[in-house]
């Protein structure tokens, strides 16, 4: 008696999309997923910060050196694709510029180091010194300050603020008498014409450092008449009383090469020009605009040349005005390590990866995961087998429900390696998994005793026949 081999059952776990087959696939994708999110929000988000800060300028009069410089620095930003953007405010003269400043109205602001000092006022640069040069007729000497109070003295200089300056370092009184001995000399004037007809004994002139260089006036008045340039040898005392005025040196040949004057360096006094920052400006800020402004001092400079020397702030802690403490991190440690300079990509890259990993955690446990079958459950296709077992009659149909017992066992144990099954009930499965492979087991045994006992019987009959 023959019985047709049934035919395998087909799986009896759900079919799964290939992709979605292994949690481990989806592991590594949404990994990758999270470093490329971070990677570019970070930088997107520093695209944003670098396009996005706007600082404003006070500055005075148009033609004014502070209103020249903000629009050369405002040019400079936009050409290097800085992320700063000047707004300049403009205003009749740099004091009420100072004043706008003051009542933090601005962010940015140019000083000289004689005007009142804003107390938030952070310098973030030098952009110029002036020098005072102290110009006697001929070969006569000026051996002391003092002897200017006998002399009528003219103040060469293109700013009138500056007679008000000198009256303060000659300590004169702001009297009729002392006004009379102490004028600003008339536009255009030379030293030979103020020495000759105006009858002055002394001349003290005042200008940018950048603009004597480039001063050819004083060699031509040099060639029509000899003057003397004379050493302030109160320079000390004077910078020690008036803290805004600075020790300087007027080199050998700076006025004049052919005659060289001076013929020897001279110590003077002079006065610095500061670009200032507000004190509560971030240091990054302050920091990054300062490295801006110093690797780009050539482009600043303006045609009279003002600013064509732009130094670094004065880091020192005596100093008039106190750099930036972002200007001074940028001078002082210009060697920062990897994680220094990049702390803030860091932290920000920190908390964007958190919060991506953590909407990819959410959604990988509550919506993508592939659920793990318990072990237990595969349990009832191994029955389903086990009831099949009685019913088979040959060998090749006991072994086909044998190879359909090993599927099952071999689909249980890659489950396991990929995560798809879980090891719940797993003392379940291998315990029906041994009943019936016991059971078919047992059924090959009984068929092969049958089949042996079917074949003696032919041939006992068959002998009888004969």
């Amino acid at each position: 008696m023959s019985a047709a081999v049934p035919t395998p059952a087909s799986d009896t776990r759900r079919s799964r999309p290939p992709f979605l087959n292994s949690n481990r696939r989806q592991v590594i994708l949404f990994a990758v997923m999270t470093l490329v999110l971070t990677v570019a929000t970070v930088w997107g988000g520093r695209i944003w910060l670098r396009n996005s800060e706007t600082l404003t300028f006070a500055v005075g009069e148009i033609n004014g050196p502070e209103a020249r410089f903000a629009a050369k620095l405002a040019a400079m930003l936009k050409a290097s694709s800085s992320r700063f953007q000047l707004k300049i405010i403009r205003n009749a003269d740099n004091a009420k510029a100072l004043a706008q400043f003051d009542r933090k109205l601005a962010d940015l602001a140019v000083l000289r180091t004689d005007a009142r000092i804003p107390p938030r006022a952070r310098s973030l640069a030098i952009l110029e010194h002036d020098f005072v040069m102290l110009i006697s007729p001929g070969d006569k000497k000026i051996k002391s300050l003092a002897e200017l109070k006998r002399k009528k003295i003219a103040v060469l200089t293109s700013a009138s603020n500056n007679l008000a300056f000198v009256r303060k370092v000659l300590d004169l009184p702001d009297s009729t008498e002392a006004n009379a001995r102490l004028q600003l000399a008339p536009p255009n004037a030379t030293l030979d014409k103020l020495f000759t007809s105006g009858g002055y004994g002394a001349v003290i002139a005042i200008d940018h450092a950048s603009a004597i260089v480039k001063d050819k006036r004083f060699e031509q008045s040099a060639a029509r008449a000899p003057f003397t340039v004379n050493a302030i040898d109160e320079a000390a005392a004077l910078s020690r009383r008036y803290p805004g005025i600075s020790e300087e040196t007027l080199a050998t040949g700076l006025l004049s090469s052919t005659p060289q004057i001076p013929d020897d360096d001279l110590d003077t006094v002079g006065l610095h020009w500061l670009l200032v920052g507000q004190a509560a400006m971030p240091a990054n800020t302050a920091g990054e605009l300062a490295r801006t402004i110093y690797e780009n001092k050539a482009e600043l400079a303006l045609d009279d040349g003002f600013a064509s020397k732009i130094e670094p702030a004065d880091v020192d802690k005596s100093a008039f005005v106190a750099a930036h403490q972002g200007v001074a991190e940028y001078i002082n440690d210009t060697s920062k390590s990897f994680l220094e300079r990049y702390s803030d990509v860091a932290y920000l890259g920190a908390a964007v990866l958190s919060i991506i990993g953590s909407l990819f955690v959410a959604l990988y446990t509550k919506v993508t995961r592939v659920a793990p079958e318990k072990a237990s459950e595969l349990a009832t296709a191994i029955l389903d087998i086990g009831e099949r077992v009685a019913d088979v009659q040959t060998i090749e149909a006991l072994d086909g429900l044998q190879d359909e017992l090993e599927a099952v066992l071999r689909g249980a144990v890659i489950g396991l390696r990929d995560g798809t099954i879980s090891s719940d009930g797993l003392d379940t499965f291998r315990l029906g998994y041994e009943f019936v492979r016991d059971e078919i087991g047992l059924r090959r045994e009984s068929l092969k005793r049958q089949s042996s006992h079917d074949d003696n019987v032919v041939v006992v009959k068959t002998a009888q026949s004969a």
